[in-house]
């Protein structure tokens, strides 16, 4: 199982947010890329980026600091946030991002999903984000109706790269995963699952590990950025099954 290291950014700089608030940040750094960099030089495989601005207002605006962290590191990196045209798919994509994370979209704008997955299968990730077991979308700043293991069966016959399912009041506030609603998510997904949000612990990432094999990795911010967790443990511990 991956340990993924997130790179949140927001106004050009690297940030953690509490549950989503845009107006609770703490500022990791200014150089982006450089933190990207630090990952790639600890062990990580796979860095998750995601544009905090975009997902708000609805397209990419943190796009200079996206492409140099493609021309910095050389491990895979997948974007989230803000996409929502095919064109925006096309332009990262294009640019070097191995997947690309859809999360209002799935919900909203079925025939772009479907679009995107026929031209770029299993590149498209869906960003499965819940509150109380409902999508949250446009950031996190609405929450929907559906339920979000309702919208995971839903999208079964598309090609999907795999499911992020992160519970929103657990994300930021170490306070680890939630076990019970990740596990319905790994049992019902035909598609491989990442976890995220709330994950401060390496006893967190056995557990999630220990939930089978269809567990792609777990996407971990505040706790590697606040020295709670160290990465290169935590891929060893994991490595030891």
């Amino acid at each position: 199982m991956l340990v993924i290291p997130a790179i949140d950014i927001k106004d050009n700089r690297c940030v953690r947010l509490r549950q989503g608030d845009m107006s609770a940040e703490t500022i990791y750094a200014d150089d982006v890329p450089a933190v990207a960099r630090q990952w790639q030089q600890a062990g990580a495989t796979l860095i998750h980026v995601v544009d905090l601005n975009g997902a708000v207002d609805g397209e990419p605006r943190n796009l200079p600091q996206i492409s140099a962290i493609i021309h910095t590191v050389t491990v895979n990196v997948q974007v989230g946030g803000g996409i929502r045209s095919i064109e925006t798919v096309r332009r990262y994509l294009g640019a070097g991002v191995a997947r690309v994370v859809l999360g209002t979209a799935a919900l909203t704008d079925r025939a772009f999903l479907e679009k995107a997955c026929l031209e770029f299968p299993r590149q498209v990730l869906l960003g499965l984000d819940a509150w109380d077991g409902k999508v949250a979308v446009k950031g996190w700043t609405t929450v929907s109706e559906t339920k979000a293991t309702d919208l995971v069966t839903e999208l079964a016959g598309q090609a999907l790269g795999a499911v992020i399912y992160t519970d929103i009041a657990r994300d930021g506030m170490l306070g680890g995963p939630n076990m019970a609603a990740l596990r319905e998510v790994v049992e019902l997904s035909p598609f491989p699952v990442i976890a995220s949000g709330g994950i401060s612990r390496v006893e967190d990432l056995l557990a999630v590990q220990a939930l089978g094999p269809q567990v792609e990795g777990a996407i971990v911010g505040k706790a590697l950025y606040d020295g709670n967790l160290d990465f290169r443990n935590a891929v060893a511990t994991l490595s030891k099954g």
